[in-house]
């Protein structure tokens, strides 16, 4: 269970550990948040990568050409990263990689936890080799330099029409990348503790010979 004393490293150690993002989802439905799902076409690169922190959005432009200052604001919003933290890039028109080798080292020393993005990733196999975790569209090495740039971050993003602001709770796993606004974390993450739980019940009782239907009338999950 969570509690208001329980940090952030506890609280991400908890989601990875015991919970998953199906699980989670179904929770904030309950709450009336059924739009809180990252677009099914944002994948991780290794269906076992996970991933729990804090959301640091930030917010990409179309470009077109070379730019005064190639990629923006791109390194100044890497090096603002802090521990527990996620990049999470708001997607462009442009087909082109926004997440590559660099940009994952610069996240790993900065204590970031993963990245996420509506777009694309390169370098991936010097990425695997780093054991974080990356979300996107899927690999493609054209270059984002004269396509696109960095306009401003730690602002409100929306990607695929899920809002995502600074200090929300981000989850991903092999089944999808999931927005737990704070102002429901806690009672979300409760529940779907809980949840989890009795969905190991069902699993077992169903094994044992009850029937789906008898289960869930008994236990109200599926």
């Amino acid at each position: 269970m969570t509690s208001p004393t329980m940090t952030d490293a506890e609280r991400f150690h908890l989601i990875n550990s015991s919970l998953y993002t199906a699980v989670i989802g179904d929770v904030l439905d309950q709450l009336g948040y059924v739009h809180q799902f990252l677009p099914a076409r944002v994948r991780p690169l290794l269906p076992q990568m996970r991933v729990a922190g804090r959301a640091m959005p930030v917010l990409t432009a179309d470009a077109f050409g070379p730019q005064a200052k190639p990629f923006g604001l791109l390194t100044e919003a890497l090096d603002s990263l802090t521990p527990g933290e996620v990049y999470i890039g708001h997607g462009t028109r442009h087909d082109a990689a926004m997440w590559g080798d660099l940009l994952t080292t610069t996240a790993i020393v900065r204590g970031a936890t993963g990245a996420v993005m509506d777009g694309y990733h390169r370098d991936t196999t010097h990425i695997l080799t780093r054991d974080f975790p990356v979300f996107s569209r899927g690999a493609y090495a054209q270059d984002s330099s004269v396509r696109t740039v960095i306009r401003d971050f730690r602002v409100p993003i929306e990607i695929g029409g899920v809002a995502i602001r600074p200090g929300d709770l981000i989850i991903g796993d092999t089944d999808g990348v999931l927005v737990v606004p704070q102002e429901v974390e806690d009672e979300t993450i409760e529940r779907a503790t809980v949840k989890a739980s009795t969905e190991n019940l069902v699993r077992t009782a169903i094994e044992s010979g009850m029937s789906a239907t008898e289960a869930f009338r008994t236990y109200g999950v599926l």
